[in-house]
């Protein structure tokens, strides 16, 4: 892959997380200041390849989950470009460090969590799942459709015993629709963070969203949401 069609690749992915709808080369030709026909030409490449997809006929393209796992890749291989509005950091941090006791500390992390990602959030409370934001991940255009619904509320049925059991034991996991072992045709994306905490010594906060979403901000979140909690409890 060239570093002009991994940078079209990028500009994909924070496009269509950013309006919803497949990308066109008309648009990426002004921002790469080339020609469309170059731009179409990059595109079939990495489609190629499997990293876009085209859902319509004379349609834009979309990120397939290999395009999305590139380039969270990316972000995870520079840590200086996983970065956030410091004003967004700074909300979360304060509602945490000023949260008194260690169960309501995480509570605020999720709700906050909530506010800046407009994700569902999640974390373990001992032997509990505390989950917020229901209304803002089936809010998501990609989950008008009922069955995609359903496909969505069995994963969450299912989450909570597969957190136990998989135990993921890093502090930033991130797992890509048909990565996720449960719920692997929901469309989703579950970010998560392990912590040392009062209750356990793997304790889990994250989100759950569409996989079109804006992973460096989300990760950004998620990472620093489960580092304050490991520090605070």
């Amino acid at each position: 892959m060239t570093d002009r069609q991994k940078n079209i690749l990028c500009a994909i992915v924070e496009q269509y997380a950013e309006v919803a709808s497949p990308v066109g080369s008309n648009l990426l030709a002004k921002v790469f200041q080339v020609s469309s026909a170059t731009i179409r030409s990059d595109m079939f490449e990495l489609e190629s390849k499997g990293y876009i997809t085209q859902p319509h006929t004379s349609a834009g393209r979309i990120p397939t989950d290999k395009g999305y796992r590139f380039y969270v890749n990316l972000l995870n291989t520079n840590d200086q470009v996983l970065f956030n509005k410091p004003r967004f950091e700074n909300a979360l941090v304060s509602r945490v460090v000023h949260s008194g006791e260690p169960e309501q500390a995480i509570k605020n992390a999720v709700d906050t969590l909530v506010e800046l990602t407009h994700n569902l959030a999640l974390a373990t409370i001992g032997d509990q799942l505390y989950i917020s934001g229901l209304s803002y991940l089936f809010g998501q255009p990609e989950f008008i459709d009922s069955q995609q619904v359903m496909r969505v509320a069995r994963l969450l049925d299912n989450l909570e015993p597969w957190i136990k059991e998989a135990a993921p034991n890093e502090t930033l996991s991130v797992y890509i629709g048909q990565e996720n072992p449960v719920g692997r045709s929901a469309g989703c994306t579950l970010i998560i963070s392990c912590f040392k905490g009062k209750f356990s010594d793997k304790s889990y906060i994250g989100t759950l969203g569409p996989t079109r979403q804006s992973y460096r901000n989300v990760m950004s979140l998620v990472k620093r949401a489960g580092q304050e909690l490991g520090i605070i409890l």
